[in-house]
């Protein structure tokens, strides 16, 4: 898989104390927007177009995008109004040239190998394939859990863990997998899609233990500044 999606229309409320007048994607990290050191990853591991799914104050994104990235293929998808995340791949899947795609969140970046992520998915004719991280003590992210098989046996619930995996924010999905559920306008993909769909659809879970932030709260962007720099 060489497309993909970047989630990158949220409001990002709970980082407004530390950056209240930019989209959460567009927060500087280490002297440069964190969706530039996304996108700086992702033509690293290979992606060749990329689909971003844009909305509050996409006119922001779209001039970064053109300046920092005139050669880069693209195309943008705006969303009218928020229709969640579910919504937003939906919509923005109907301009992909493939079967499958990847899907990652502007705001989270999860450095694993999108080559053998993508070759799994496949080899395993998935439906949908997440990239899971092992994590210890948290609280701020549910916990997946998968069989010795890597197919996903269940959610559960954000509360404190001693240990788990955490759902990376990083997906492979076979498109007609989401079209053929029904679901339309908004909707979340983690509650309404994975959470409701894995019992009866092909869902797979790939760990990988490799760098992981994500800068939705305050506490973890002043991480990600300190790690990048």
């Amino acid at each position: 898989m060489k497309e993909c999606i970047v989630l990158a229309g949220g409001l990002g409320t709970r980082l407004r104390s530390a950056v209240p007048d930019l989209p959460k994607c567009m927060a500087p990290v280490a002297g440069k927007p964190f969706l530039q050191h996304v996108v700086d990853y992702l033509s690293g591991q290979g992606i060749e177009h990329f689909i971003f799914s844009l909305g509050y104050m996409h006119d922001v994104i779209e001039s970064f995008l053109k300046e920092h990235y005139p050669n880069l293929s693209y195309t943008v998808v705006l969303e009218e109004c928020p229709m969640g995340t579910g919504g937003a791949i939906l919509l923005s899947a109907m301009q992909a040239n493939g079967d499958d795609i990847l899907i990652v969140n502007g705001d989270t970046l999860f450095a694993i190998d999108l080559e053998s992520f993508s070759r799994f998915h496949v080899s395993h004719r998935a439906d949908c394939t997440l990239a899971l991280k092992p994590m210890t003590s948290f609280d701020r992210y549910g916990v997946v859990e998968i069989d010795k098989d890597h197919h996903i046996l269940s959610f559960r619930e954000k509360q404190f863990y001693e240990q788990g995996l955490i759902n990376g924010g990083v997906y492979a999905l076979h498109i007609a997998s989401l079209q053929t559920t029904g679901l339309t306008g908004k909707f979340s993909f983690e509650k309404d899609y994975l959470e409701a769909y894995y019992p009866s659809q092909r869902m797979m879970g790939m760990v990988q233990d490799t760098y992981f932030i994500d800068i939705g709260i305050p506490e973890d962007f002043a991480k990600a500044n300190k790690d990048f720099s």
